[in-house]
This record gives C-alpha cells, sequence and structure tokens, in this order.
C-alpha cells in the first residue's frame, strides 16, 4: 500500500527508497510519484527564487582604502536532474533560511576577495563590471551546490575616511575647472556661432520670405485659379441646372401638350361621332325626304318639260313644213313673175323710168300680200321692247330694208326711184 503525492511547479519532489532494498532517489517536479509506506520517503526543496543581500564592511581594496560594499543577488536552486541531486544532498532537509545563509556566507567571501584586487576608483565607477566579475567567479563554487545565480548588483558602496567624498572633490574641482573653460569656449563658440546663425538666420529669413512671397503669389494665383474654376463649375452647373430644369420643364409642357392633344383627339372624335350622328339623323329626317320630293319634283319638271319640248318642236316643225311649203310657192310664184316682169321689162324697156316704176308700184302690192300671207295666220305679234319708241324703230327699219328685199327679188334698185327715195330716206335716218 502507499499513497500518491504531487508536487507544483515551484517545488521538487524527492522519492528515495523503495521495495527489495533499492537506494535509487526520483526527483520529480510539477508533476507526480507514488510513494509506498514504510519503505518510501518523500521530501520536498523549494525552487523558488532567493534574495540575497551581501555586505562587506571595511575591506581594503588594493591601494589599501577601507570600504564597505553592499549588494543584491537572485539566486534559485537549478532543475537538472544532476544539479537538483548537488543540491538535494547540500541543502535537503534545510530551510530557506539556513540554504540562504549558506549562500549568502559564499557570495560574501568571493565579493571580499575581489574587492582586495580592485582600486577604489574601478570599484565605484566600473560597477557593472565589478558586478560581473563577482558572477563569475562565485558561480562555479555555487555551481557545486546546485544554485544558480540569476542576478548580481552592487547597491552602494562608501568609506568612513571620505576618501569617496575626497575623490569627488577633486574630481568635482576637475570638472567644475573644465566646466568653466568648457563655459568660456561654448560662450565664445556660441556666440561665433550666434552671429553665423544670425547671418544664416538672415539669408535663411530673407530665402523663407522670398519663398513665402513666391508661395504666397502662388497661393494667390492657385486661388484665382481655382476660383475661377470653381465659378466656371458653378456657371456650368448653374446652367446645367437651368437647362436641365427647361428640358424638364419642356418635358412637362410636352406631356401636357400631349394630354391636351388626347383630350382634342377625343373631343375631336367626339364631335366627328356628334357630327356622324347629326349628318345621319339629318340624313334620316331632312335630306332624305327633301331629296325624294327634289326627285319627284325633278321627274316632274323634266316631264313637263319634255312634254312643252316635244310639243313645241312639234309646232315648230309643222310650222317650218308650212313655212317651206308656201316659200317654195312664193319662189315659184316670185320666179314667174320675175320672168314675166323681165320680159315687160325688155318690152317696156323703151318707155324708161317712169314704165319701170310703174311696173314696180303694181308690184309691190302683190309682192307685200304674198309675204305678209303667212302672217295672216298669226293671231297676235308681240314684240319685246323695254323702250315704248322700239316699235316705230322696227318698222322703220322694215321700211328700210325694204328696198334691199326687192332688189334681191326683182333686180330693181328701188333707191334709184326719185319718187321712193324720198320717201326711204327719212325713213332710213330715222331707223339709224
Amino acid at each position: 500500500m502507499g499513497n500518491c503525492h504531487t508536487v507544483g511547479p515551484n517545488e521538487a519532489l524527492v522519492v528515495s527508497g523503495g521495495c527489495c532494498g533499492s537506494d535509487g532517489k526520483t526527483y520529480i517536479v510539477g508533476g507526480w510519484s507514488w510513494a509506498w509506506w514504510l519503505i518510501s520517503d518523500i521530501q520536498r526543496i523549494t525552487l523558488e527564487i532567493m534574495t540575497l543581500q551581501p555586505k562587506c564592511e571595511d575591506v581594503e581594496t588594493a591601494e589599501g582604502v577601507a570600504i564597505t560594499v553592499t549588494g543584491v543577488a537572485q539566486v534559485k536552486v537549478m532543475t537538472e536532474n544532476e544539479l537538483l541531486g548537488y543540491a538535494c544532498e547540500q541543502f535537503l532537509g534545510k530551510s530557506v533560511v539556513e540554504i540562504k545563509s549558506v549562500i549568502l556566507q559564499t557570495l560574501e567571501g568571493h565579493l571580499r576577495a575581489i574587492l582586495g584586487t580592485l582600486t577604489v576608483e574601478q570599484i565605484y565607477q566600473d560597477r557593472d563590471r565589478f558586478a560581473a566579475l563577482v558572477r563569475e567567479v562565485a558561480s562555479p563554487d555555487v555551481g557545486r551546490m546546485g544554485i544558480e545565480i540569476l542576478s548580481f548588483t552592487i547597491k552602494d558602496v562608501y568609506d568612513k575616511v571620505e576618501y569617496l567624498s575626497s575623490l569627488g572633490k577633486t574630481q568635482t574641482a576637475a570638472v567644475q575647472r573644465d566646466a568653466d573653460i568648457g563655459v568660456a569656449e561654448a560662450e565664445r563658440d556660441a556666440g561665433i556661432r550666434e552671429a553665423e546663425c544670425k547671418r544664416e538666420m538672415m539669408d535663411v529669413k530673407f530665402l523663407a520670405d522670398t519663398k513665402m512671397a513666391d508661395s504666397k503669389r502662388e497661393l494667390e494665383m492657385q486661388k484665382a485659379s481655382f476660383n475661377q474654376e470653381v465659378n466656371t463649375k458653378k456657371a456650368e452647373a448653374q446652367l446645367a441646372y437651368e437647362l436641365q430644369a427647361a428640358k424638364e420643364q419642356q418635358k412637362i409642357r410636352l406631356e401636357e401638350i400631349e394630354i391636351e392633344v388626347v383630350q382634342r383627339k377625343k373631343q375631336i372624335t367626339i364631335e366627328e361621332k356628334e357630327i356622324d350622328r347629326t349628318e345621319k339623323e339629318l340624313i334620316a329626317t331632312v335630306k332624305r325626304p327633301a331629296e325624294a320630293e327634289a326627285y319627284k319634283m325633278q321627274q316632274l319638271a323634266e316631264g313637263q318639260k319634255t312634254k312643252k319640248v316635244l310639243t313645241a318642236q312639234a309646232e315648230a316643225e309643222k310650222i317650218r313644213f308650212i313655212g317651206e311649203a308656201e316659200a317654195s310657192a312664193i319662189e315659184a310664184v316670185g320666179k314667174a313673175e320675175a320672168e314675166k316682169m323681165r320680159l315687160k321689162a325688155e318690152a317696156y324697156q323703151q318707155y324708161g323710168d317712169a314704165a319701170k316704176t310703174a311696173l314696180v308700184l303694181e308690184a309691190l302690192p302683190k309682192i307685200a300680200g304674198k309675204i305678209a300671207a303667212p302672217l295672216s295666220k298669226i293671231n297676235e305679234i308681240v314684240i319685246l321692247s323695254g323702250e315704248g319708241n322700239r316699235v316705230t324703230g322696227e318698222v322703220n327699219r322694215l321700211l328700210a330694208e325694204l328696198p334691199v328685199s326687192v332688189n334681191a327679188l326683182t333686180g330693181v334698185d328701188l333707191t334709184k326711184i326719185p319718187l321712193l327715195q324720198k320717201m326711204i330716206t327719212p325713213q332710213c335716218q330715222t331707223a339709224m
């Protein structure tokens, strides 16, 4: 039977003993192990860092000056099995205080030995080298104990004979002297440098002012250019806005016009339909009856016209035939009478103009009777004239044309007969 033992990472567990008289040891860091009752031994050793403050008082240096040195060291037990075994051999079963005391005495011994080989100036001025030398010398000894020196620093160095202060005064005086010289030289150099700097400053200032003026001028020109571009863009944007607004307004107006056109088309369509309806209504109620009545009247008028035309044509044809027959008879009689008169004229040529006149006068009533024979059948002759004296004019004209007709029928020129010439001439003048 036995127990299971565990250990944290800041401790090391040492298990020794076992069955059959085994003398082996097991080192466990941050783990667990089994231990038998009665035959196994369990021990622990700390692995935590231990802080030591070694101090060496009135230790003489290589120059015989007694000084006191204090330091700070950080040490811990190493965890490698072999080195951990060395530490267990030296410190297992001891307390932390006892372990610190052993390590502290070792470090102070090495510190005293090293102080005896160095001067005060080397120790005081180069503390890091001094601390490194202590670590270098002490590490092998404490390492054989299984202890590792993590760090070692010199905390303080002082003495009781004021050697360090005197050294400091001398150094201070030298430093003060060098400082005064340095200050004077620095002031001199500073004055020279100040003048040079002022000159350079003025040059730089003039150059900077020139560049500033150039930059300002370029800036103003750039601003003017930018303002011009901005104003141009603003104007373009304003024009584009106005143009777009005009386009939108135009589109709106076009839409309104289209709406008005559509409405007008619809109104026109409605009006056309109303006109068609009215027209059809008028055609049905007025035109058709009027056309029927007009057609009736036209047919009646055409019938009356045709009747009258045919009647007039028949009457005219009748009169023409009668006239032609009578004219033929008169022509025959006239020719016979003319032949008779020619013979008489030849017979009476010897009688002269008086006989001819007597002959013509004798023949005239017969000719007038023959010519007036067709007119005797006419009941009434109407002479259309808007003036009252036209009848007399017509009669005179007929009398004026009578000699011509007689001349054509008989060959006798009545105008050459003195008696008839006196009768005809006033009538011709009146007719004219």
